[in-house]
């Protein structure tokens, strides 16, 4: 039996889906812990790209169990039409498990969260806008609606109704809003719980029972590190916690129950939305635009552009300390293979001192400069090596000073968006 956390070392986009479908060949079980239908896997399968935003990545394989654990917002509008997505390719859903306590997302959440973002005008957390921050607000206020809840239909009822209220007269009295029809919701919403109702249940009872039996479980995590509520770009984060703590608060096992965490790195960085980017390139036609458009660097669920700049292995190094990190998983090495020159970002300095840690401040954070290391490029397409050592001399390099920055060992290097394209230097599960 083997249990692993497969987390995200930098602000998301890492291509952790890939990595979580190449793991779960060998689980038994798949369980998603955090985040709502804001995040986005792209996974590629024989050529066949499946986007999902709420269903784990191991969705793809018959006969694993997938866990939407008690940590997950679901809306389940976007949760059902996943699942008719998966049925009309031909994926066998049967499997899946959706937490009872997990809190279900409502139109009225989305709509505070447009109302809330445009709001802050320049000041803009740059959301998906699609409920997942005023959904966790309810949670935490305590006043919100779970799946539980969802099926049973009185008590939906009057929730919703105690619920609606409330957020209509802040709609109507504070942003000058329409009020949201009760009646139409409650009646799409009773749909729903019937529609769902085979998938839910105690996830953490059934998911102890895998433990119990010795199975092999893997645990997704989305968005990433410094997009955590707590030790990311505070306030530019999501509303929840994907850092590897979280996998066992929101799926309901105990801490002692984890025995790898993996960090996915991207080979360069990106970022979604607002907020700080010590490494960006802001240039209109140079490397940082090559990045993006050779890696596609668009969002899966908003279709934005994504910021783009190089490596930065002192955030990595941040990742591997409050993760606790065993090994790295390094994706889309490939779109780096023109680039006749790359840098790594290896340390911060504030006017031209070195600092030792990460300043939680972002006022102090906008005065950090970067400590850049430069690297020759390999020039070669690496998208069909299977063997590290048969990796150009150039990559290793990069690859294993990344390593010695951040302190953490290679576990994966993934050369292509397939799962045959993938490089295994340590057995997880």
């Amino acid at each position: 039996m083997s249990s692993v956390v497969v987390i995200g070392a930098q602000w998301g986009d890492e291509g952790k889906g890939k990595i979580v479908d190449y793991l779960a060949q060998k689980a038994d079980a798949v369980v998603r812990y955090s985040g709502g239908s804001n995040a986005g896997h792209t996974v590629v399968v024989d050529d066949v790209a499946y986007k999902l935003r709420l269903l784990p990545s191991g969705i793809l394989y018959n006969g694993k169990t997938c866990f939407l654990g008690n940590g997950v917002v679901i809306n389940p509008g976007v949760v059902l039409k996943e699942i008719q997505t998966m049925k009309d390719k031909g994926v066998d859903i049967s499997k899946l498990l959706i937490s009872d306590r997990a809190h279900v997302v409502f139109p009225y959440h989305e709509h505070l969260d447009e109302l809330q973002e445009a709001a802050l005008g320049c000041n803009k957390i740059g959301t998906t806008k699609g409920g997942i921050g005023p959904c966790y607000m309810d949670k935490y206020a305590r006043t919100g609606i779970r799946m539980c809840d969802l099926l049973d239909s009185e008590g939906l009822a009057a929730k919703l109704k105690i619920q609606l209220d409330a957020k209509n007269a802040i709609f109507t009295k504070i942003y000058g809003s329409e009020a949201m029809d009760y009646d139409v919701m409650l009646k799409d919403y009773l749909v729903y719980a019937e529609a769902l109702r085979p998938y839910v249940t105690d996830t953490s009872v059934a998911l102890e029972e895998f433990f119990d039996a010795g199975k092999n479980v893997l645990f997704e995590g989305a968005q990433a590190t410094f997009l955590d509520i707590d030790h990311g770009t505070y306030p530019y984060v999501t509303s929840s916690n994907p850092t590897a703590g979280n996998a066992s608060t929101g799926s309901g096992i105990g801490p002692r129950k984890i025995d790898h965490v993996v960090g996915v790195v991207k080979a360069y960085t990106t970022r979604v939305g607002e907020g700080p980017f010590v490494t960006e390139l802001l240039d209109q036609d140079g490397p940082g635009h090559k990045i993006r458009e050779t890696g596609h660097e668009y969002g899966t669920v908003t279709g934005r552009p994504r910021r783009c700049g190089w490596l930065d292995a002192f955030m990595i190094k941040y990742s591997a300390r409050v993760n606790s990190l065993d090994y790295l998983a390094i994706t889309r090495l490939d779109i780096l293979d023109n680039m006749e020159s790359i840098k790594m970002c290896v340390g911060y300095e504030i006017d031209g001192k070195a600092i030792a840690n990460i300043p939680a401040n972002l006022k102090v954070l906008a005065k950090v400069k970067p400590i850049f290391e430069e690297f020759k490029g390999w020039m070669t397409d690496i998208t069909s090596v299977r063997n590290f050592e048969e990796l150009p001399v150039e990559a290793k390099t990069y690859l294993k000073r990344l390593s010695e920055v951040a302190g953490v060992e290679l576990g994966i290097v993934s050369v292509g968006p397939n799962r045959k394209q993938t490089i295994v230097l340590k057995e997880l599960l």
